[in-house]
């Protein structure tokens, strides 16, 4: 308490108001194979929709059931986490694009500050501009469906070069052509009015020339035009003299893709997986992603990630700002700011150049020996002469060449090819940082209340799911023998590790923190039109996550009210009266699925695998006691390093009796003490500075066998007594 030394009103605030917090018995965990998406983590899946598109559609190719059973679980609970396992040879799908510049010309102006004219009198200069995308298609269209004439009539170089800014700029699609000015021609990037075409590559071009009829003072005119990027030196040393009625024609240079410092951006998914590959699917529609690229006015282009043949991501991008990952350079975003999809890197000579900086408009990489860059370029009458040119020059206004949509290709799922390595990946491992496989979900912060492997039944996964299960003690493992097991003694022989066909077992399956279901459900599968049996662990969690949704975590999740399965159509092989009998009891722990002539199919037990005899070999109870530990381990952490005296074990009480009490009154448990006194905390209790409470629980039972008694009496008994 505070000391309070002089005289005053003082106010002390005390929380005393602690509950017990609500928790989600509902969330399922499921590991499996995918075909995309990211791998050994417990990824949180919302809905069918966001599952599909983080991990992609079932596939035959697939091994298990684990994409299956999470679009099952997801229509009754909004809540799975989803563990994609992959080996080491699962591979990113990728894209290589090519790097070029855009096709420039510089008009520069004269020692005499850039004066053109005739006769000694000071001219207009008249120009005609047209660009071409990457692709060869005109840009600009007057009405003799032309390329349009622009007038620029300045007395200087730096006047002129804003002029023509400002004409780009209003006049014509400033993302189509620009115009650049930052100086000297000489310095660099510094141009005293570049012209430039907003596509890049070989395909590009940007065509300039004057009008008809007009003529200049042929020392001045001839150096009116400089050829740039990468090619130098004025037109007149390309035979071009005289005066400006011819045209020259630049197409826009590319870094070829072979040979010594040749350059390229490789652009990959953010994980690995054949699902990202693009094609076109058997019956015409598009699948995967692809990447589609538009180039922008300066340095900006647009890049589009595609999934499926729809545009999924939009980014306005440049290759200027800092850091060589194309999520990085990202930097104008218009749509998203990082991809969810796509990741890039630039190589040179096909390996990562370790680029950490595209450091300014005017050199594509400064540490780097630029190209061999490549650039065509026609001049003279009619453009008669033409010219191609390689140089190792770095290129300006450089960006990601415009193309039609580049598939990406080459990803592989990383699902190995046998079952015991299959069964590695899935188990995982702990000791890894992060954990991979199943392990993933050992994380209290996941709050699993079940979890399944569907579609894998060998043995070494399923007894490690129990094992991570009982260790946690936060959810209870779903399992059940492999399809086509057999009949009813052979699925009873598998579950006590006698089975010696069809998916052998030596060790039997006994924890009250597992349940085994069979057999296996025929469904009706969307994604390729046919019926398929289905693991019947999937529909087990499928009916917890309903059960809560209209009772409590401690009703059976079994019988006509809260088993009944509305989807399946059919079972794998028919359950009589005898047959569930044998699988129920006899020491026996199987919970069988049966088809009842009116009710339809119907989960018709609710046991755990443990075979002794006790309130844990029934579910209900076992999933009671998985939702007690976990409320109250989340409401009574605070008195930890609380002294350990009266006043904190009446506080511990305070906290835990509502929680039972709730519970006794939603019938979960009939009786129930609180015991947190001298009497739990010894002298050497206290000494050792634990505090002990004991919880003594009388769970309620369900009814499953439920029997009638029918006497018959005489005509002279009285009923009333009997």
């Amino acid at each position: 308490m505070p000391n309070y030394l002089s005289p005053g009103v003082y106010t002390v605030e005390k929380d005393i108001s602690e509950f017990t917090p609500s928790v989600n018995t509902s969330i399922v965990g499921i590991v499996g194979f995918a075909s995309k998406g990211p791998v050994n983590k417990a990824t949180l899946i919302t809905d069918q929709a966001s599952l599909i598109r983080t991990f992609g559609q079932p596939s035959e190719a697939i091994n298990g059931q684990g994409l299956e059973g999470a679009l099952e679980i997801l229509e009754q609970t909004n809540v799975i986490y989803f563990v994609r396992c992959a080996d080491e040879q699962a591979v990113d799908a990728s894209a290589t694009v090519a790097l070029g510049s855009c096709p420039a010309i510089a008009v520069s102006g004269q020692p005499n500050n850039g004066a053109f004219k005739r006769f000694g009198i000071e001219q207009p200069i008249t120009l005609r501009i047209q660009v071409k995308d990457s692709q060869g298609f005109a840009q600009f269209t007057d009405n003799a469906g032309a390329g349009r004439d622009y007038v620029v009539n300045v007395p200087n170089a730096r006047s002129q070069s804003e002029a023509l800014r400002s004409v780009i700029g209003g006049a014509l699609d400033a993302d189509k052509v620009g115009v650049f000015n930052d100086g000297s021609f000489d310095s660099g990037l510094g141009l005293s009015g570049a012209i430039v075409g907003g596509f890049a590559g070989s395909g590009a071009s940007l065509h300039v020339s004057s009008c008809t009829g007009i003529t200049f003072d042929p020392d001045n005119a001839v150096a009116a035009l400089q050829l740039i990027n990468p090619v130098s030196g004025t037109v007149s040393d390309y035979g071009m003299s005289g005066s400006l009625a011819s045209a020259i024609e630049i197409g826009g240079s590319q870094i070829l893709s072979t040979g010594t410092n040749s350059l390229s951006y490789l652009v990959q998914s953010l994980s690995p997986g054949a699902g990202y590959n693009g094609g076109t699917k058997a019956n015409g529609d598009t699948s995967g992603n692809s990447i589609t690229l538009d180039s922008l006015g300066s340095q900006n282009f647009v890049v589009r990630v595609n999934e499926d043949g729809t545009a999924l991501e939009t980014f306005k991008a440049s290759l200027v700002a800092s850091g060589a990952f194309l999520e990085d350079v990202i930097n104008t975003g218009e749509t998203n700011t990082v991809s969810r999809v796509i990741k890039g890197n630039i190589l040179k000579d096909d390996a990562d150049a370790s680029v950490t900086a595209l450091p300014n408009f005017a050199d594509l990489i400064s540490s780097l020996t630029t190209g061999p860059f490549q650039v065509t370029f026609k001049l003279g009458t009619n453009l008669q002469d033409t010219q191609t040119s390689v140089t190792a020059v770095g290129g300006r206004f450089n960006k990601l060449v415009g193309t039609p949509a580049v598939n990406l290709a080459g990803g592989t799922n990383g699902i190995p090819g046998t079952e015991s390595g299959r069964d590695t990946v899935l188990i995982g491992s702990q000791a890894e940082d992060p954990k991979t496989g199943m392990q993933a979900l050992n994380d209290p912060v996941l709050n699993i209340g079940t979890a399944v492997v569907p579609g894998i039944n060998s043995e070494a996964v399923q007894n490690a799911l129990i094992t991570l299960a009982e260790n946690t003690q936060n959810f209870l493992a779903l399992v059940s023998p492999p399809y086509a097991v057999g009949t009813v003694q052979d699925a009873i022989d598998w579950s006590n590790g006698q089975a010696s066909t069809t998916g052998s077992r030596e060790t039997a399956i006994n924890s009250s923190f597992a349940a085994i279901y069979w057999p296996w459900v025929k469904v009706f599968s969307t994604f390729d039109g046919i019926d398929r049996f289905y693991d019947p662990a999937i529909f087990a969690a499928r009916q917890m996550a309903y059960t809560d949704s209209v009772s409590d975590t401690w009703f059976a999740p079994a019988g006509f009210q809260r088993g009944r399965l509305t989807k399946p159509t059919e079972v794998e092989v028919k359950l009589n009266q005898g047959d569930r009998d044998s699988l129920y009891s006899g020491g026996n722990a199987i919970n069988p699925i049966v088809a009842f002539p009116q009710q339809g199919l119907t989960i018709f037990g609710q046991r755990t695998a443990q075979r002794e005899p006790s309130s844990l070999d029934r579910i209900n109870v076992r999933r009671l006691l998985i939702y007690v530990r976990k409320v109250i381990l989340a409401s009574t952490q605070r008195f930890v390093f609380e002294p350990n005296d009266e006043f904190t074990w009446s506080q511990v009480e305070g906290v835990v009796n509502p929680l039972l009490d709730d519970i006794r009154r939603r019938r979960g448990i009939s009786e129930f003490r609180v015991v947190c006194d001298e009497t739990t905390n010894t002298p050497l209790r206290v000494d050792r500075n634990e505090l002990w409470t004991k919880v003594l629980l009388k769970p309620t039972k369900t009814a499953e066998v439920i029997v009638f008694e029918i006497n018959l009496t005489n005509q002279s008994a009285d009923l009333g007594t009997l």
